[in-house]
């Protein structure tokens, strides 16, 4: 996705509604942190931290943990989402951040479709978005190449979306080119 896409995928969400607030949170926070989709549901609260700077700890393949870093308006949104949801309850057992209608939950399949139904309606605005086949991984390659155009070094978005090396990452670049 392309920056413009992205915006539009973002903005096509009506933030008005619980749910629309709970989907636009959740690909910022894919799009902030490059999170595999499985990553981003198995995030807990206990996982986040708000405090400067703002990071969440992620689970990745292999049971590897990474450290990202969230931007203040993907911090906001997360806290946003929290407390209106009751709150940073202390349990013995962390809530998830992102649950469906129910409170259960979220699956890999429930993104996809939220993913198809917001970039069919962000189409609208961005038409390029009609030819693209795209699936909950696609944001995690978008933020790969928004960091590259940004200037940010191999190394760091290779740790960024926890790559096990920096080839996988280079074909990032490749695919830039």
């Amino acid at each position: 996705l392309e920056r413009n896409e992205m915006d539009a995928l973002l903005n096509s969400i009506d933030r008005t509604s619980r749910l629309g607030r709970r989907d636009y949170a959740l690909f910022a926070f894919m799009f902030n942190t490059g999170a595999r989709v499985q990553e981003a549901l198995n995030v807990r609260v206990a996982d986040v931290r708000f405090e400067a700077p703002p990071q969440v700890q992620l689970l990745g393949k292999g049971r590897k943990a990474r450290t990202c870093p969230l931007w203040p308006a993907t911090s906001h949104l997360l806290r946003d989402l929290i407390a209106k949801r009751g709150g940073f309850r202390d349990d013995s057992v962390s809530p998830l951040v992102f649950t469906n209608a129910r409170g259960a939950p979220l699956t890999r399949y429930g993104v996809r479709y939220l993913l198809r139904r917001y970039v069919q309606k962000a189409s609208r605005v961005a038409p390029s978005l009609k030819s693209k086949k795209l699936h909950p991984h696609s944001i995690r390659h978008s933020t790969a190449v928004a960091l590259l155009k940004s200037g940010v070094d191999f190394a760091t978005i290779s740790q960024w979306l926890g790559h096990a090396g920096l080839n996988t990452t280079m074909r990032y670049a490749r695919a830039d080119l």
